[in-house]
């Protein structure tokens, strides 16, 4: 398993942090079998930058909770960084130190993911932006998160959470999920006029590597998004919910 994780080719020890738009985030490169940071979602970090100051926000399945620590570079007053693995969680912890970020009381919240949104529904808890962006499939005592199967409950799951006027940002990261089959979910949730897209976000080019390179046709069709990696920007209708 540690091999898994990677191995140590060339100098004494791995890099412990990288700089994207001026922003410094940790990187712990064995700690899973990943780079504990993806790039592929580093337009939707610039996005976080943008459009966030002032605004509260939640980052459900937060992993090393790059996308919250944008966020409050962006200058949001209260994120919340969920995640149900206390060492992954640490890796963002370490993110906020880097850029001198104090540590504020809730913000690292190590729960699953299923009670933590049903104890906040309970108390009519609300923000002004949420981030979903779960893991192709993973299973716990209380629920199974299924990305080819179960989209639209997950989504659901966190819609009464959002304010009115307020983002869901929906990520679905499965190769074998179309963009055609998840564009369907996604305009299935919006019927009822309560949730708008309102944006795509794409993945870097320089992610989708280089043309010619190529081999064989993806695994599922991702357009109309550029990759795999589908990254939706949903605005919340709260009033249009309560008239009807």
């Amino acid at each position: 398993m540690r091999d898994r994780r990677g191995v140590l080719l060339f100098g004494d020890q791995p890099d412990r942090k990288i700089e994207e738009h001026g922003i410094w985030y940790a990187v712990d490169l064995t700690i899973n079998e990943d780079s504990s940071f993806y790039l592929d979602t580093r337009n939707l970090r610039r996005w976080a930058l943008e459009h966030l100051q002032g605004r509260t926000v939640l980052n459900t399945f937060a992993y090393t909770g790059s996308l919250g620590v944008a966020a409050r570079a962006g200058g949001a007053r209260r994120v919340v960084q969920l995640d149900r693995n206390r060492r992954f969680l640490s890796v963002g912890k370490t993110s906020c130190a880097l850029n001198g970020f104090p540590a504020l009381p809730g913000e690292f919240v190590e729960a699953d993911f299923f009670r933590f949104t049903a104890r906040y529904r309970r108390s009519d808890e609300q923000f002004d932006c949420i981030f979903v962006d779960p893991p192709s499939f993973a299973t716990s005592s209380t629920g199974v998160i299924d990305q080819f199967n179960g989209n639209a409950r997950i989504l659901n799951k966190v819609r009464p959470l959002v304010s009115d006027g307020g983002f869901l940002v929906a990520v679905n990261n499965a190769l074998y999920v179309s963009g055609g089959a998840y564009m369907q979910t996604l305009s299935l949730l919006c019927e009822d006029g309560c949730l708008e897209i309102v944006e795509f976000i794409p993945v870097p080019e320089d992610i989708l590597g280089y043309g010619g390179t190529a081999i064989g046709a993806p695994i599922a069709d991702p357009s109309p998004f550029n990759h795999s990696t589908k990254i939706a920007v949903l605005k919340v209708s709260r009033r249009r919910h309560l008239a009807t």
